[in-house]
């Protein structure tokens, strides 16, 4: 049966299949998780990030996971919020679908998640939540997705309770 659910704690020591990282579009770390993720990782991770020249916001690429317990690390820039009258919305949808999509591809049967642009992009958390948990569960349903298990990994219990309400609305659809 495939499940979401949410986690409060440090993604870079969650065993997934994959982690997602919150990116920018350089892909070659920064602040936030996007930092930590890349300092778990080791030095391997920054060598194989420049070899894919970037990467379009709302788009995702994949690396290997090196000293991090997860196989695999799927980048992806969350649109920085600029009053949400910029395509943000579906920037945002778009970063969950095409990190979902690249699982797949992958044959992932777990991903990790953090909140995507809601750090240092200021995406409005009451805004991002219920935008992530309907792109992860549209993705779950769709037929032969190989992904089984999603985890939003929540760096603190605001973002945890927001995560949790949003899929407690999805589950009600």
């Amino acid at each position: 049966m495939k499940r979401i659910d949410t986690l409060l704690g440090d993604i870079t020591t969650v065993r997934a299949d994959a982690i997602v990282n919150a990116a920018n579009c350089t892909l070659l770390g920064g602040g936030g998780v996007d930092g930590a993720i890349h300092r778990a990782a080791g030095p391997q991770l920054l060598a194989e990030c420049r070899t894919l020249n970037g990467c379009e916001t709302g788009l995702a690429k994949i690396t290997g996971g090196y000293r991090l317990p997860a196989r695999y690390v799927i980048h992806t820039p969350g649109p920085i919020w600029r009053g949400g009258g910029h395509g943000e919305r579906a920037l945002l949808a778009s970063c969950y679908r095409s990190c979902m999509a690249l699982a797949a591809e992958y044959g992932c049967r777990s991903v990790a998640f953090p909140s995507i642009s809601t750090g240092v992009y200021h995406f409005p958390l009451e805004l991002a939540a219920p935008i992530a948990a309907a792109a992860v569960s549209a993705c779950l349903s769709e037929e032969g997705n190989s992904v089984q298990h999603v985890t939003f990994v929540c760096f603190s219990q605001e973002v945890k309770d927001a995560y949790d309400a949003a899929l407690a609305d999805v589950r009600r659809l």
